[in-house]
C-alpha cells in the first residue's frame, strides 16, 4: 500500500493507520533525520513480523518545497544506516495536521505554531524531547499489547496518556525540550544533533511498538 504522498505506509491486517509527522522550520535538516530515523528504527523493531500501520512523514513551517535534504542531515542517516533516498521537502499544510495523529517537533516554538494551526491539534502535538519524557513515565504494562490489540491501538493509547500527564511533568529547563537547527554547521554539528535525536526517539519507540532496540 503506498501513501497518498508516497512517504513511507506501513499496512496492517486491520486497515487501521497511525501517522506521525515530524515538523521542523525548513523540512530540510532536523525533520528529515527524524523521520528517516524513526522509519528506521520501527523497521528494525518490527521487520515483516507486525508492520503495524504506522506511517511516517515531515514537514516544514518554512519548508523547502521540493527540496532534497541538506548533505549533512544524509551523511548522518547513513551513519545510522538510514535510508535517505527520495526524501523532498514540504512546506506544513492545514491537512498534514488534520491527518496526523501524533505530530513531534523540533522546538517549542514549532510547536505553538503547529497548534496555532487548529483542528484540534493540542492534544497530539508535542516537542520531540517533551513526548520522550513524558513516554518515559507511562508504565508500558497500561498500553495496549500491540501483539492482540495492534501497533495503532497502541499508539492512540500513548499520545492519550502522554497528554494527560503533561503539566504535570515539566521540563527541567527551557531548552530541555529543543533540538537545536544545524543548518549550515558542519557535519560534527550535525552528528550531534543526529545523536540527540536518535536518543529521543528510542523509548519513543520502544513504546509505539513494545519492541526493544537489540531484539
Amino acid at each position: 500500500m503506498t501513501a497518498p504522498e508516497g512517504r513511507g505506509t506501513r499496512t496492517t491486517a486491520s486497515g487501521g493507520t497511525f501517522r506521525i509527522l515530524h515538523v521542523s522550520t525548513g523540512n530540510v535538516c532536523r525533520s528529515p533525520i527524524t523521520e528517516r530515523l524513526t522509519r528506521h528504527a520501527l523497521d528494525d523493531r518490527l521487520g515483516t513480523r507486525l508492520t503495524g500501520g504506522l506511517i511516517v512523514e515531515s514537514a516544514g513551517t518554512w519548508g523547502h518545497e521540493g527540496a532534497p535534504m541538506e548533505a549533512n542531515a544524509a551523511t548522518v542517516l547513513a551513519d545510522y544506516g538510514a535510508d535517505a533516498g527520495g526524501f523532498l521537502g514540504r512546506e506544513l499544510l492545514d491537512d498534514h495536521v488534520i491527518r496526523a495523529d501524533l505530530v513531534l517537533t523540533a522546538t517549542r516554538d514549532h510547536r505553538a505554531q503547529v497548534i496555532s494551526m487548529g483542528h484540534s491539534a493540542g492534544l497530539r502535538t508535542f516537542t520531540l524531547k517533551e513526548f520522550t519524557r513524558l513516554v518515559r513515565a507511562i508504565d508500558p504494562a497500561t498500553l495496549p499489547d500491540p501483539l492482540d490489540d495492534g501497533v495503532v491501538e497502541r499508539a492512540r493509547a500513548l499520545v492519550r496518556a502522554a497528554a494527560a500527564l503533561r503539566g504535570w511533568l515539566l521540563a527541567p529547563t527551557v531548552e530541555a525540550d529543543e533540538v537545536n537547527d544545524p543548518y549550515g554547521a558542519p557535519i560534527t554539528f550535525f552528528r550531534s544533533i543526529g545523536d540527540e535525536i536518535n536518543q529521543a526517539l528510542d523509548p519513543v519507540v520502544t513504546a509505539l511498538t513494545g519492541v526493544a532496540a537489540g531484539r
